[in-house]
């Protein structure tokens, strides 16, 4: 228990921070959802026809996974805050447009027909009569749609709009126990906050007539109800704050050359952002906008196309068999060229790799090397049958892994596989509920948990090299980049790189600050 506080109390500034922009996006989403769904609502009130329709595609919409709605959006919004707040407001609607359908249609005919007869407009009725007496229970919705919302922006972290759920990611894909709670402790008190301040918006919209008195007396209730509308008002005004000194924060922010540099959802990928952000800041006056843990290759690649994001380190053998579907060879250069050439007709240029080759492997626990005589990924094929592999979704997926093995040796067949995400792998195995799992060569959590790493004799991977990849456009428009990301290349060897990723993944530290200190160990900054 100490050491959490102690861990929360040296990274407050960061999760203070994180906690602002969650709320900022949180609200927004639930404000447009409101905007878009009670009207909704009240339409589909009236035009009976539609309600059918509308809330069964709301009905759908909600059915289908959050992670899989993000993934579809990349492409369309591309990566940061706007496709992150667009799904929130989508899995918000259902209950706003709902209970808004509900509220209304669910007034009493007789005290509709009596507001028609004392002459009060259709419009009137609406608004002095209908929307009045439906209140609470839109609000129900809109309680439930807003502490639901609070939840799902921690996906957010996803495609790099920061928020809560940053501390989450990071925290998983280092086991960091301590990054997770300092990330899901304040969105849970912030759900919970939400959920007051909605309940006390549900007590002010219904007529004190209609509320339990509770043994007050009426003015008693009228005493209670201005507290709540000063507890409501402020908390309003420091949201409405919150919003307008994030947006005037990013204006001012704004510098005139600025790139951004991104980064996959390993240890490895956030070393690489802050080192290569550090680095250019240091020898150029380009500022670094950092966007990390944006998922796995195709994220980053789609968001370098569209020009989201500037830069970000993938590796060789990731671009030649994912991307850009060719075959496995252990040919470094000839691997590299292909690359070049191939990923210049999409407007992506390949600057000089790194000296670090964080190849593809398979790794056991040193009791399963042992039991069943694994020295190389070829014994492992042999005795494939009896053993449980667990790896990354993308190592089941993608054309240079699981199916680069399968085609290597057809009589590969596991057990059983279990795709999981990064570091959960490396606990499963150390539980003993998987007996192989997928990993990087430069892993530090291969360190951390003493694994065998099975040797490929047959070179079944391609080579990894890491290499920069910058949208075209940008190197026209900042040629200096080029001098400066190839001067930082050849520093970058296996074991530099393995030492980074056991400080992370083993120590504890955080990647930015292992970048950091590198670089200045090294005097490059």
């Amino acid at each position: 228990m100490f050491k959490m506080f102690e861990y929360f109390g040296a990274h407050s500034s960061q999760i203070w921070k994180l906690t602002l922009e969650h709320i900022e996006m949180t609200a927004i989403a639930v404000c447009i959802a409101v905007l878009i769904g009670v009207p909704l609502g009240i339409l589909i009130s009236y035009v009976r026809k539609l309600d059918k329709p509308v809330l069964g595609l709301a009905n759908v919409v909600q059915a289908i996974p959050s992670m899989a709605l993000l993934g579809l959006a990349i492409p369309l919004l591309g990566i940061g805050v706007l496709p992150a707040i667009v799904m929130v407001i989508i899995y918000s609607l259902l209950p706003i447009v709902k209970n808004t359908y509900t509220g209304i249609s669910g007034i009493d005919p007789l005290m509709v027909e009596a507001a028609n007869g004392i002459g009060l407009t259709p419009r009137q009725v609406l608004t002095k009569v209908k929307i009045p007496m439906a209140l609470p229970v839109i609000m129900a919705g809109v309680r439930i749609s807003a502490v639901t919302a609070v939840g799902l922006m921690t996906m957010a972290a996803f495609i790099g709009a920061g928020g809560l759920g940053y501390l989450v990611f990071a925290g998983i894909r280092t086991t960091n126990n301590y990054q997770i709670l300092a990330g899901a402790i304040p969105a849970c008190i912030l759900a919970l906050l939400v959920d007051f301040l909605m309940g006390l918006v549900e007590k002010l919209v219904t007529p004190i007539s209609l509320q339990k008195s509770g043994g007050l007396s009426r003015k008693q209730m009228k005493r209670k109800r201005r507290r709540e509308k000063l507890t409501l008002g402020t908390a309003v005004v420091l949201i409405c704050a919150i919003i307008v000194g994030g947006a005037v924060n990013s204006r001012l922010a704004g510098r005139e050359k600025e790139i951004t540099v991104g980064g996959k959802d390993f240890t490895e990928q956030l070393i690489l952002v802050n080192l290569y952000s550090d680095y250019i800041e240091a020898h150029t006056d380009i500022h670094c906008v950092r966007k990390e843990n944006l998922g796995g290759s195709q994220v980053c690649y789609q968001a370098l196309k569209k020009g989201d994001i500037d830069m970000y380190v993938d590796y060789t053998g990731t671009l030649y068999g994912s991307v850009l579907k060719h075959d496995g060879t252990d040919d470094m250069e000839g691997v590299y060229n292909t690359c070049v050439k191939e990923m210049k007709k999409k407007n992506i240029s390949l600057t000089q790799q790194c000296a670090f080759n964080n190849t593809y492997t398979l790794a056991v626990s040193k009791q399963i090397a042992k039991k069943y005589n694994l020295e190389t990924i070829r014994d492992l094929v042999r005795k494939s049958s009896q053993l449980h592999l667990g790896c990354t979704l993308e190592f089941q997926n993608r054309h240079d892994c699981i199916d680069a093995l399968k085609k290597a040796y057809p009589s590969l067949k596991f057990k059983k596989i279990s795709a999981m995400d990064g570091s959960p792998r490396f606990v499963a195995l150390d539980n003993k509920e998987v007996d192989v799992i997928d990993a990087f060569s430069t892993d530090g959590m291969l360190m951390k948990y003493h694994l065998k790493v099975l040797k490929d004799e047959d070179h079944v991977f391609p080579p990894y090299y890491a290499v920069p990849c910058f949208n075209s456009d940008t190197l026209k428009k900042y040629p200096e980049l080029q001098r400066v990301v190839d001067e930082l290349a050849p520093k970058l060897t296996d074991e530099v790189m393995m030492k980074l990723n056991y400080q992370v993944d083993v120590q504890g530290k955080e990647p930015k600050d292992v970048a950091r200190s590198f670089l200045e160990q090294e005097n490059l900054i």
